[in-house]
């Protein structure tokens, strides 16, 4: 697996967890456990939301699925050698310039 060289909390966290286990997901095994954990929540959600009927309501249940889906997500970054926050950075940075470029188009 490589190592990242970052400070992102969920990053270290996770790597430290796989280290301390001796747990290792290749980042092929790691995107198949993002995107499962992903469907966790997604069902959980709806759940919560009776299908978007009614406000979601935060539960125990709703708050493991996210956590899974953060770890996941810190484990694939990890298994890539990629630094998450400078992905998500690098991302609001292009959505920002996006979203003004449509502000000023309406104007």
């Amino acid at each position: 697996m490589s190592q990242t060289k970052n400070t992102n909390g969920l990053q270290v966290a996770a790597r430290e967890f796989q280290e301390e286990y001796g747990f290792r997901l290749t980042p092929e095994l790691a995107c198949l456990d993002l995107v499962s954990e992903v469907g966790e929540l997604a069902k959980e959600v709806l759940l919560r939301t009776d299908y978007g009927t009614r406000p979601s309501a935060n539960s125990p249940n709703l708050e493991a699925e996210l956590g899974d889906v953060c770890y996941a997500l810190a484990a694939l970054a990890n298994g890539l050698g990629m630094d998450l926050d400078a992905a998500f950075n690098g991302r609001l940075a292009a959505y920002r310039v996006r979203f003004a470029e449509r502000r000023t188009d309406h104007q």
